[in-house]
């Protein structure tokens, strides 16, 4: 089986079905279509897929709403309901699993036991965490693989899944709560930034428009920085910051004691705690 190749359109072995289309399950659709996935190998169950989108999918060879059996046997099954919905859906996947299929789950606080508990006896799992910048194709997506993933089942969930961005694996299932607190979780904590260095702005004097457009270009602006330059953060950081300069006196509240970093710790702990809760 072939995941995907340098030269060559993304190329599953075989069907995959797509359970739940949202945000994040449309996201990821989106960008397998972008690689060059045949959209005849590709099978969605979503009740609440509006029409056009159906019809358009249909249209290019998709299957839609497929009976069990319609499709044999699916070299992968990406779940990514709501988890409110997740126990209710779960069947599905288990009615179209078959010995051969690695079902990825985008499910977040959904352990691979409970996945486990749903589907049949020894279906290789993964259980991915993504985030929302998935949705333009920049997200990155830490994943742990339950014991019954062959190493051509990991390539090929690692292919589904880096169509939305960047992937990272892990070995340790129980690191998917601290992901979640740093990744998952991280884009609010970024476009909290933006709030509020503009609010910050705004009580320096600067008019609320333009404050806004500064504190939003300013952090785009820092993010492809940080993606193009080989330099560390540490590094980046330190460049744009004269000895006893306007950045070194604004740092030196950022980096205090009970500065930013303390406050960042704390976010990240109440986040992968939450995460815990809701996995029971």
């Amino acid at each position: 089986m072939t995941a995907t190749d340098s030269a060559g359109p993304l190329d599953p072995g075989g069907p995959v079905l797509l359970v739940g289309a949202g945000k994040m399950g449309g996201a990821l659709l989106d960008g397998w279509l972008a690689r060059g996935l045949d959209p005849r190998l590709v099978a969605v169950v979503d009740p609440g897929l509006p029409e056009a989108a159906a019809a358009a999918l249909a249209a290019n060879g998709a299957t839609v709403a497929p009976e069990p059996g319609a499709i044999q046997h699916p070299s992968a099954i990406l779940f990514a309901v709501k988890p409110q919905v997740a126990a209710a859906a779960l069947p599905t996947a288990a009615a179209f699993a078959g010995p051969e299929t690695v079902v990825v789950s985008i499910l977040a606080g959904t352990t691979l036991a409970t996945l486990g508990a749903g589907l049949p006896s020894e279906t290789a799992i993964v259980r991915a965490m993504p985030n929302t910048p998935a949705a333009v194709g920049r997200g990155i997506t830490a994943c742990v693989a339950n014991a019954h993933v062959s190493a051509g089942q990991k390539a090929l969930a690692d292919a589904l899944l880096s169509a939305a961005g960047a992937v990272e694996w892990v070995a340790d299932e129980a690191l998917i709560d601290a992901v979640t607190g740093v990744s998952g979780s991280g884009p609010a904590y970024v476009f909290l930034l933006v709030e509020t260095l503009a609010k910050a702005g705004v009580a320096a004097g600067l008019p609320a428009d333009l404050a806004a457009r500064l504190a939003r270009a300013t952090v785009e602006g820092s993010g492809e920085l940080l993606r193009l330059s080989p330099d560390a953060p540490e590094t980046l950081r330190t460049n744009v910051t004269s000895p006893n300069g306007t950045t070194a006196a604004a740092l030196a509240v950022l980096m205090a004691d009970d500065g930013l970093g303390p406050l960042m710790e704390r976010a990240v702990r109440a986040a992968a705690a939450r995460a815990r809760e809701l996995a029971g």
